[in-house]
This record gives C-alpha cells, structure tokens and sequence, in this order.
C-alpha cells in the first residue's frame, strides 16, 4: 500500500507548523469528507502540538450544526458540499478551538454520492487566518483513499500559502 504523505509531504507540513509558531498561532481543522486524515497527517510530525490544535470531524450534517454551529438553513439550500459551508466550518472550528487559523474540508470522495453538478471529486476548502478568509473549489480524481490525501493535502499547502500571503 502506498504512503498516504511522504517526504515531501512532511516538510510541507513542518513548514506550515514552522509558520504557524513563526506567527504565534495555532491552527485548528473541520474535516468531513478526509474524515480525521488531516489531523492525522498533522499529528504525525513531531511537536505540532505546539502548533495544531486539534480537530473536529463533522462528516454528518447534524454535526457540523450542532458543533460548529453551520446553520442548518445554509447546508440545505446549498449542500453540505459548499462554499458557504465550508467557511462557516472554519469559522465555527475557530470559535471553539480558540485558533488564530483553521482550515475546512468538505467534499465527495466516492465512490457514490456525486451528482452532475457536484461529480465524485468535487471538494471545498475554506481557510481562515485571523481576519483573512477564503475558499477554493477542488476537483480531484482516483480512489476514495486517494480523493481523500489530495483533499487533505490540497488544505494544508492552501493554509500555508494563505499564512505567507496575509502576514
């Protein structure tokens, strides 16, 4: 079985820890559909708690309203699979990590699930980092497994490209 991240996944994920202390922040995640992988990938590196937080997966709807407080109204007039979503994920994973950054994920890895305007592989990221938002649909490809480390990956190198823009 191939790696999930390797090497030059982990210093990509050093860099973003490096940046986040560089900065005094701490970064917190709402994942649905890489379901825990990116806290996972996180975790994995040495001393990131001094960096990562934690994270809150939110893969069934009622969790991202009851937890992260994702208004019920916007995931059923726009789908769970959404900008609007996903930035009230990172917002409310904020609130209640009490972070200085976040990231959010919600997507449809597959293999069921897609529709014509929302295919397998569609994936919505938001990043937050202080006052600064913003969000990005992705549209990946390959197995769920493989679905799921791009969207986990795609996140964390967004997270550090938004920390070098908006500092």
């Amino acid at each position: 079985m191939a790696r999930i991240c390797d090497e030059g996944h982990e210093k990509l994920i050093m860099e973003l820890g490096r940046t986040l202390m560089e900065r005094g922040g701490m970064l917190a995640a709402a994942e649905s559909c890489t379901g825990g992988l990116i806290a996972h990938l996180t975790t994995n590196i040495s001393g990131s708690s001094q960096w990562f937080a934690g994270a809150v997966v939110a893969y069934a709807n009622q969790v991202k309203s009851t937890v992260l407080n994702v208004p019920e109204a916007v995931i059923a007039a726009r789908g769970a699979v959404s900008r609007e979503v996903v930035l009230a994920m990172a917002s409310g994973v904020r609130q209640l990590l009490n972070t200085q950054a976040a990231l959010a994920v919600s997507g449809i890895a597959g293999p069921d699930g897609g529709t014509p305007d929302k295919p397998v592989g569609t994936v919505w990221v938001a990043w937050s980092y202080k006052e600064y938002q913003h969000s990005a649909c992705l549209h990946f490809s390959g197995s769920r497994l493989e679905i799921k480390r791009q969207s986990a990956l795609a996140s964390l190198k967004g997270m550090l490209e938004m920390l070098r823009e908006k500092h």
